[in-house]
């Protein structure tokens, strides 16, 4: 059946479909200040051409809102402190979820920290940002509970960890973990230590999901090298009295880890019984079903080693496969600092290919999916290399921006060192139009001026602030404040917004498929954990339909195993879809 209610800032009628029985979602390869060795193939990189950054005649513009809609902060790195430590490179992610469950995303940043006197190293406080849903956000951190900051955070990850319909937060970074369990009644408890997340490693990204599939949810935290004030080598900038932040080639790898639910609000350590390897330097993750086989498969950004990417045998157990799969290199067959992860079916051929964003004199990575879990990488035959070399990108989603049924994709860039050689520190955004699957075009140009601005961008993430039908985006800045862009694109195009919320399924679906299915074909999308860079995206997933009016079908693949089939549903309209706990098959 269908329950409508009005929605005081849609364009359209917001729409709930309830289905089933009776009931009702950086460190990088730098430019190395010590000797380091050549790594993997042994032959040079060739050098790239540089080429001019494309204009366009696009529509698509956004407008930065942060200031005036009450979102005032400001991830802190420590660097007047002057101690060059890696920590100063990565920045801070951000998280979009409905914490409150009014209907409305709201917004958390981690905070970074500061370095005191010795060795020390202090927190600051993160910040979560309450919407209103009437354009404005109200700073909620200290009567949430969310204000601690024991240890220099990075990073945040999103997941109904005891499946009561709240998303509870991780918090990553240098020494810890943290993990607000959201109560309900507008505050959190922090419950790391209880709840059996007790690594005390240098930990970046993190990505939930239900990894054996028995129906709870576990958590993947990458993490990234031995660093620590004790192992901290003078590393000299361009100039003799300048000290800059050290290569990621001087330290040693830290192993990532897996955390598998108990399903009492507890978790162990599985990264041996999993089979994750050793030797990556981790920095982004993404879970999702990549071979659309029915189990969660995972691809990690390694910074400066081969990135990783992991099959599932169905029970759980990974396979590192990325080498030999065609995911884990350059074009070059070299190691690039790799970042920030996606995946989408950016070329319309049913099948989701992975992306990666990269360090500078490196092309962005576009991996094609070219079935059995292989995959080419085809960065230069999409246009990747016209906006040239320069970049450090950090920060990136794929997202239908200006809803015409293909995914377009942003990334955030910024420098790692403090006195860069040969390129700027603050370097401008990219955002890149998806011409039917045939090319990626940067816009960015014509976007609005926010984009005509060079920033210190890290993390990145996407979701409808102001439920209008359009993504909007939030980009955390080093040092400088946090900007949001409203997505005031202009065109006349329909859209619909689904939610997957699983009954014999974990309730975040992590892993579903969804295929839909419109008078102009099929569009593919994956429930993913992780994603970006340190950072988590608003969970409802996003089409854009053109000029379609009517959605023909919708089938979704649910992680427990079964299809469930929709049809004849409108457009323009917010749709929640809950599993059908018979678990029938189509």
């Amino acid at each position: 059946m269908y329950l409508n209610a009005a929605c005081r800032n849609c364009r359209t009628l917001t729409t709930y479909l309830m289905i089933a029985a009776g009931v009702c979602l950086a460190g990088c390869d730098r430019q190395s200040t010590t000797a380091v060795p050549v790594q993997n193939s042994g032959q040079a990189t060739p050098t790239p051409v540089q080429e001019p950054i494309e204009r366009s005649d696009s529509k698509i513009r956004f407008v930065e809102i942060a200031e005036r809609s009450g979102v005032r902060f400001t991830y802190r790195n420590g660097e007047e402190a002057d101690r060059a430590s890696m920590l100063e490179s990565f920045g801070g992610g951000v998280a979009l979820f409905d914490y409150d469950a009014n209907g409305h995303i709201d917004l958390f940043f981690p905070g970074g920290g500061e370095f005191g006197p010795g060795d020390t190293i202090r927190g600051h406080s993160p910040a979560l940002f309450s919407n209103s849903g009437e354009g404005q956000f109200s700073e909620t951190s200290l009567p949430a509970g969310v204000s601690s900051a024991p240890f220099y955070s990075l990073g945040t990850a999103v997941g109904d960890f005891d499946a009561d319909g709240l998303g509870d937060l991780l918090v990553t970074g240098y020494s810890g973990l943290l993990l607000f369990h959201n109560k309900g009644d507008g505050t959190f408890e922090e419950v790391a230590q209880t709840a059996g997340l007790t690594g005390q490693s240098f930990s970046t990204s993190a990505a939930w999901g239900d990894v054996n599939n028995d129906g709870v949810l576990d958590v993947y935290v990458t993490t990234y090298v031995n660093w620590s004030f004790e192992n901290h080598p003078y590393c000299h900038g361009p100039e003799a009295n300048k000290r800059e932040v050290c290569n990621p080639r001087d330290f040693d790898p830290l192993p990532d880890v897996l955390y598998l639910g108990n399903g009492d609000g507890t978790f162990r350590d599985a990264t041996q019984e999993a089979g994750l390897v050793s030797g990556g330097k981790g920095l982004g993750v993404l879970l999702a079903d990549i071979d659309l086989d029915g189990d969660l498969d995972a691809y990690v950004a390694n910074d400066t080693t081969p990135n990783f990417l992991y099959r599932n045998d169905g029970r759980g157990h990974l396979s590192e496969l990325g080498i030999t799969n065609g995911a884990a290199l350059s074009e070059f067959g070299t190691s690039d600092g790799s970042m920030g992860v996606d995946l989408a079916d950016f070329n319309l051929d049913g099948l989701p290919d992975l992306w990666v964003t990269n360090y500078e004199m490196e092309s962005l990575g576009l991996y094609r999916n070219e079935g059995d879990f292989m995959f080419q990488h085809v960065s230069r035959a999409m246009g990747l290399r016209a906006v040239g070399m320069k970049f450090i990108a950090f920060g990136t989603v794929f997202f239908d921006m200006d809803r015409d049924g293909d995914e377009d994709v942003f990334v955030t860039n910024g420098h790692v060192y403090r006195y860069p050689v040969g390129s700027q520190r603050k370097q401008h955004a990219l955002l890149f139009d998806n011409e039917n699957g045939k090319r990626l075009k940067n816009i960015a140009a014509d976007a609005g001026p926010y984009f005509a601005e060079p920033h210190l961008g890290r993390g990145a993430a996407i979701g409808d602030l102001d439920n209008d039908g359009d993504p909007d985006l939030v980009i955390s800045h080093t040092n400088d404040p946090v900007a949001v862009l409203s997505n005031e694109s202009e065109n006349q195009h329909h859209w619909i917004s689904l939610r997957l919320i699983g009954t014999r399924s974990h309730r975040d679906a992590v892993g579903a498929v969804v295929r839909l299915v419109t008078n102009q074909g099929e569009q593919i999308r994956l429930v993913k954990g992780g994603t970006s860079y340190l950072s988590a995206c608003d969970n409802r997933l996003f089409f854009g339909l053109g000029s379609t009016a009517v959605v023909e079908r919708v089938s979704v693949q649910w992680p427990a195993g079964s299809t469930q089939v929709l049809t004849d549903i409108p457009v323009d309209q917010f749709v929640t879809i809950l599993e059908d706990p018979s678990g029938h098959r189509e």
